[in-house]
């Protein structure tokens, strides 16, 4: 049996702090083979991910959706071959960036891919500008690295954290008819971004945020938390990712909150790396991202049916950024003609691919580097005994900026805790 035959995630174990040298070599069968060398020089491809720890699952997510791709185009990028070699970085940044200057300077990587944790992606910021080497960042959302902290050599596909949260603010007042909330978020910038963005829009027009609770990235019990959300508001916006999705959403109906507060959220309460192991709490949540895997486009149940027969499993919304990196990386190697060793054309043609053929929909980057793309108002539905995030609402080409002209925003401070 070759190695292509089992998913690499489900194939590898990691141990902290271990150095994962992998390289995965894509040929016309779209088999993985280990070791074959090719006649042309490969293009060597530096990927980082947390494949250990508690952010695993989201890491082989991650990993999962990159291969996808690379595998579905088979023998690579104009008669090269692709050389993909992975670490674990842990989530952990200075683990990250000690992983990352390995890739670099010992493997000498053409280019680099990957990461999950905003505090990761800061980490390598000046590392990569330094060493002049492009990076995408398919999933890492923190809002400054495409605004007032951007780099030259980082392209973000993926999103910023305050992105689908303005839209949602609109939405939720003028749609959703919510005058009054709470916000309940993980104390961390991705939580204060998501919800300083949601209120800044919700507030602009008309509602009131009446109360903010932050709760530590680790909570094990949400008690303390729950019992500080007002009786008075109309909805409770929140949230939370990974053990902390599933662990609130139990408790807040075990509480008896889901039946008095309605629940609004963040994209990744109910994401699908985490929705099927919910049960009717999740039910008729109402929530803002840039993908589903519900949605009901040629392009994504293509995606879906090919991750699915895979890996065996709904492709989460990290699964499909990095399946959408993977294919705006080869679009732009593609535009250079293989010529990766020239960093800077490489970068420039990286900064100016359009996909309109994307699982999540058409997407490009406007001036800073930002996807400007679709975000979904998705409601938790059971269909057919799953649940799924169906879209109830398209909001079409949503900028990082929403609405405002950009220089005035840039002008404002970053979203914090406050």
């Amino acid at each position: 049996m070759k190695i292509a035959d089992r998913p690499i995630a489900d194939r590898r174990c990691f141990a902290p702090r271990r150095s994962v040298f992998v390289v995965v070599l894509l040929v016309a069968a779209g088999n993985v083979i280990v070791g074959q060398r090719p006649e042309a020089l490969p293009i060597k491809i530096g990927f980082i991910a947390p494949l250990s720890g508690p952010n695993a699952q989201n890491g082989r997510d991650i990993l999962n959706g990159f291969l996808l791709y690379l595998q579905e185009i088979g023998s690579g990028v104009d008669g090269r071959r692709i050389d993909v070699i992975i670490e674990d970085d842990e989530a952990i940044p200075a683990v990250g960036l000690t992983k990352t200057r390995k890739l670099v300077e010992r493997d000498k990587v053409h280019l680099m891919a990957g990461a999950l944790l905003s505090s990761t992606g800061y980490a390598l910021a000046p590392y990569i500008d330094a060493m002049r080497i492009p990076m995408l960042y398919p999933v890492v959302s923190a809002d400054d690295l495409t605004q007032r902290r951007r780099s030259k050599w980082i392209v973000r596909t993926g999103y910023s954290g305050s992105q689908p949260n303005h839209a949602f603010g609109e939405y939720a007042y003028h749609t959703l008819g919510l005058k009054k909330v709470a916000t309940i978020a993980l104390d961390y910038a991705f939580g204060w971004e998501s919800v300083g963005g949601f209120q800044r829009t919700f507030e602009a027009e008309g509602g009131l945020v009446a109360q903010k609770i932050w709760c530590p990235v680790f909570v094990h019990d949400f008690a303390p938390y729950l019992a500080q959300i007002p009786r008075d508001v109309d909805a409770v916006y929140a949230l939370f990712l990974g053990r902390s999705a599933l662990q609130f959403m139990r408790q807040y109906q075990e509480f008896g909150l889901k039946q008095r507060v309605r629940l609004i959220g963040a994209g990744t309460t109910t994401d699908e790396h985490v929705l099927p192991f919910m049960g009717d709490e999740a039910l008729g949540v109402v929530t803002a991202l840039h993908y589903t895997a519900a949605l009901d486009t040629p392009a994504n149940r293509k995606f879906v049916a090919a991750y699915r027969a895979r890996y065996n499993r709904v492709p989460s919304y990290y699964s499909e950024s990095m399946y959408t990196g993977a294919k705006w990386l080869v679009t732009a190697v593609e535009v250079v003609h293989g010529n990766v060793e020239d960093s800077a054309t490489l970068v420039d043609a990286l900064r100016h691919v359009k996909l309109t053929d994307a699982p999540r929909g058409p997407l490009e980057l406007d001036d800073y580097g930002n996807p400007i793309e679709n975000v979904y108002i998705r409601r938790v539905e059971r269909v057919n005994g799953q649940l799924q995030n169906t879209v109830i609402e398209t909001i079409p080409r949503v900028s990082q900026f929403w609405k405002y002209n950009p220089a005035d925003y840039l002008k404002q401070p970053l979203y914090a805790r406050r």
